[in-house]
């Protein structure tokens, strides 16, 4: 069973780092390395979380930076 509640988890570290005007360097940098720890806890719902930030392209990359991509 996969870790369901790091969905909740890594939306609050996106949203904080859009708020704070994070630049799209350190966006990706951060949540690249967040993302590989959550995938390592067993993350089954990144792809929920990958879906409210279509509009982000730094956050896209972090994602596809870990093999996680959005097909339309």
């Amino acid at each position: 069973m996969g870790w369901g509640s790091a969905y909740s988890l890594f939306n609050t570290v996106a949203d904080a780092l859009i708020e704070a005007k994070a630049s799209d360097e350190v966006k990706e940098r951060a949540l690249t390395t967040v993302i590989a720890r959550l995938q390592a806890e067993d993350w089954d719902t990144e792809l929920d979380s990958l879906q409210g930030y279509l509009n982000d392209p730094a956050i896209v990359r972090a994602f596809a930076n870990n093999n996680i991509t959005w097909e339309d």
